[in-house]
């Protein structure tokens, strides 16, 4: 059951690791260091009554249809806890240079 704030966040968590071309926006970047004692990803999610805001950044491109999928994911996740009908913002903070392919950036 998912009734925490650190639970919903895990939920989340594992909802958008399904989805390709997404990670949530850390301050430490993609990988959390080894001595740091919890997952920096949670650092991505502000969970409030009512309001969800996940901050992500994009590997792929175009992203109207990847973040469709992550929404569908999300709510799927949310769905039977106390956040199922929560207003859920997805934002885009960084573009990884990947999701340009090979014509990289200049």
């Amino acid at each position: 059951m998912v009734s925490s704030t650190g639970d919903v966040i895990a939920v989340l968590i594992g909802a958008l690791d399904t989805i390709d071309g997404l990670r949530p926006a850390t301050p430490l970047g993609a990988q959390s260091p080894a001595w740091w004692p919890w997952d920096a990803r949670s650092f991505a999610f502000d969970v409030a009554p009512g309001r969800i805001e996940i901050r992500v950044a994009a590997a792929a491109l175009p992203l109207a249809p990847l973040l469709e999928k992550a929404t569908a994911a999300l709510r799927a996740a949310l769905a039977g806890t106390e956040w199922s009908d929560a207003r859920l913002r997805v934002v885009v903070t960084e573009l990884d240079a990947g999701a340009f392919g090979s014509e990289g950036v200049t």
